[in-house]
Order: structure tokens, then C-alpha cells, then sequence
């Protein structure tokens, strides 16, 4: 059973200490394409640019947003540098989440002299709709995270970015919010990971889980749950446990070349309607075993859904003692069996669906046999 420090959740926080997602960019090959497929499949709605027209000479950086989601999808221009190496390497992948924080300077100095690495030292940016600063951070593999501070900034992302109209506007799909992002580190580095979140960024651990709750037979994985004292950023942290087959997190470093965000899970008010979109718009979905919902009933007692509909779905559900969650993975939303997205709809809950392990993990075997990497 998972170990839970509740402690972690509710504690005052420090000035420096960081308050939530700010932004997730991903590098890709083609920022242009990505986006429309971002924007046709999970109902995002592009708002912002940034590129040769606007001045910038080595990428072109695409904004998109859905509730309070930001999402960057950036591309380089040209063969050469970091970005395309980036993209060389891992594929399309999450390059950085950027993290809100009251004071740049003060978080960046705090995570420096606690034994982060600098990626970025901070820096104003400003037009004539306010100031942000940014630095940023190194974490697992190629990962960082900025750090941001938006000083009552009132335009449309960053300085430097334009707003975009256009004409192909589908509907949302529900999204709300980040949920919150996994990583897949190396094997025997998880410990590791999860004191650089406490020391550096004063995350604190809310929940383990062992080899035993995260397990098939098969193969299997651990995880450490860090959050933020006020529970706005919740960073899960996976590694493979020893087993008979190659773990999901063992194939994820295989082909990202490396520890990566495995996924990002995103929140929605009505996880039926959301999952019905997806669908009709054609993202792939895993699904559970057959025997999920029928033994719902008794596992979770009564819930607000029709278990009939969350069956024909594949949505999963689960309780914890402070209500019940309902969560869906999509497959990989790339070529490379790496990324792919969460939907979760919290109702009460505050938990990751431990009860749904097993049933998550085997849809995720299931791939991973039909690819040949189990």
C-alpha cells in the first residue's frame, strides 16, 4: 500500500517557494503542425507567437491555451543548436515546466545555493504591457524549469510574443487545469530526484508507492509523489523496479534517450464529455481491463456516473478517503511510444488512483507487447 504524508499539504509557505504551473513547453519538429493537431484533437486555441516575423531568429514558438493551461510548442529553424539537438535526441518531448514563483531572483538564488544548476540567470523582459521575470533551472535528463515571475503582467504570454486570430477555432474539450506531470528517471536515481525537489525547490513528499502497489508480474515501477506545500504543483517521480519484463518507465528512457516527463495529466469538470470529444475527435485512448466496472460498485461504493458509460468509455475510477477521481491516459500523441496525456476529474479525491494501478499499468503492457517491448 502507498506510504501518504499528509503532512506535506497545507504548510505555510516560504516566500521563494513556488506556486504553480506556469507554462509547459515541448520541443518538436514542427511547431506549426503540432499545433494544429494540439488544437483539432485537445481543443487548445492558439493565441500567440513568436518567430522569423517577430524578430526571433532560431525557432518558432507557438502559445496555446485551454482553461488555465499554457501550452508552448516550439520548433528550431534550421539543422544546428540546442533545440534541434533536443528534438534530434528525444523527439517531440517536454523541454520545460515553468514554474510561478513570487520572486525570480530570490527562488533562483535559493535553488543555486541549495545545489541546482543554472540554465538561464534571471533576466527582465518587458513591453508595454508590464514586466516578467525568468530564470531557469536544470532537473532530470534534458528537463528544466523556469522559474517566473509575472509582476501583475497583463499581456497575452511573454514579452516578445504577438497574439494570433484564427480562422480554424474548434471547441474545447473541457480541459481546466494542470493536474500535475510525471517523470520517468533512471533506475536508482529516484531517491536522488526527490531530495533535489525537497532541498531545492521545497517540494515535499505527499505519497510512495512500492513495487508491490505498481506491479503485473511482469514488470513493475516505484514512485515518489512531490508537491508543493499548498498542493498548486504536484511532480510524481517514477522509476523501474527489477522484473521478468522491461517496465513502461524502462521503455519511456529507451526511446527518449533518457529521463523525461512521461505525461501530463490535465483536469476537467465533466470527465464524460471530455473523453466523448477526444474520441470523436480521433485520440487514441487506453483502456482497462473488462472487469473494472464491475466490480466498481463495491470497491468505490456510489458515484455520480453511470458505470455503464464509463465502461464503454475505458474511463477508470477510483476512491480514497477523501472522495473519488475518475482518469483516462490517452496512447502516445507522438510516433516515439514517450508522451501522452492524462484526464482526471477530481471529486474529492486527492490521491493518484492507486486503486487504478494495476489496471493503468496493463493497458500501458498491452502497447508496449503490440510494439514488441515488453
Amino acid at each position: 500500500m502507498p506510504t501518504v504524508r499528509r503532512a506535506a499539504m497545507g504548510l505555510p509557505r516560504e516566500l521563494d517557494d513556488p506556486t504553480g504551473i506556469d507554462f509547459v513547453e515541448l520541443y518538436v519538429g514542427n511547431a506549426r503542425q503540432a499545433s494544429l493537431y494540439y488544437r483539432a484533437a485537445l481543443g487548445f486555441r492558439l493565441v500567440g507567437y513568436r518567430g522569423p516575423e517577430t524578430g526571433c531568429r532560431d525557432r518558432a514558438s507557438h502559445v496555446l491555451t485551454q482553461g488555465r493551461v499554457r501550452l508552448v510548442l516550439t520548433a528550431p529553424l534550421g539543422p544546428d543548436g540546442p533545440i534541434a539537438d533536443h528534438v534530434r535526441l528525444h523527439g517531440d518531448g517536454v523541454r520545460d515546466l515553468a514554474l510561478q514563483v513570487p520572486d525570480a531572483r530570490r527562488a533562483w538564488k535559493r535553488a543555486l545555493s541549495r545545489g541546482g544548476a543554472s540554465v538561464v540567470a534571471p533576466r527582465t523582459l518587458s513591453d508595454d504591457r508590464g514586466e516578467v521575470v525568468i530564470a531557469a533551472i536544470r532537473t532530470y535528463g534534458d528537463t528544466i524549469h523556469s522559474l517566473v515571475e509575472r509582476r501583475g503582467y497583463d499581456g497575452l504570454f511573454l514579452p516578445g510574443f504577438v497574439p494570433v486570430e484564427s480562422r480554424y477555432d474548434p471547441p474545447p474539450i473541457g480541459v481546466l487545469d494542470v493536474d500535475h506531470c510525471v517523470a520517468n528517471v533512471e533506475q536508482g536515481t529516484l531517491s536522488g530526484w526527490a531530495r533535489f525537489y525537497e532541498e531545492v525547490l521545497g517540494l515535499r513528499e505527499l505519497a510512495r508507492f512500492d513495487g508491490d502497489t505498481i506491479s503485473t508480474g511482469r514488470s513493475a515501477l516505484v514512485s515518489r509523489v512531490m508537491v508543493s506545500r499548498d498542493g498548486g504543483i504536484k511532480l510524481p517521480l517514477n522509476e523501474g523496479a527489477p522484473g521478468p519484463r522491461r517496465s513502461q518507465v524502462d521503455e519511456f528512457i529507451g526511446y527518449y534517450r533518457g529521463a523525461g516527463c512521461q505525461h501530463v495529466a490535465l483536469t476537467t469538470s465533466d470527465i464524460v464529455a471530455t473523453v466523448s470529444a477526444l474520441r470523436d475527435r480521433g485520440v487514441e485512448l487506453l483502456r482497462g481491463p473488462d472487469g473494472h466496472h464491475e466490480t466498481a460498485r463495491g470497491r468505490v461504493g456510489e458515484i455520480d456516473e453511470d458505470l455503464g458509460l464509463l465502461h464503454e468509455l475505458g474511463i477508470l475510477v477510483d476512491r480514497d478517503e477523501d472522495g473519488y477521481l475518475l482518469q483516462i491516459f490517452t496512447k502516445p500523441v507522438q510516433d516515439r511510444p514517450t508522451l501522452f496525456y492524462e484526464i482526471i476529474q477530481r471529486k474529492g479525491a486527492k490521491g493518484f488512483g492507486a486503486g487504478n494501478f494495476k489496471a493503468l499499468f496493463e493497458a500501458v503492457e498491452r502497447e508496449q507487447a503490440r510494439r514488441g517491448n515488453l
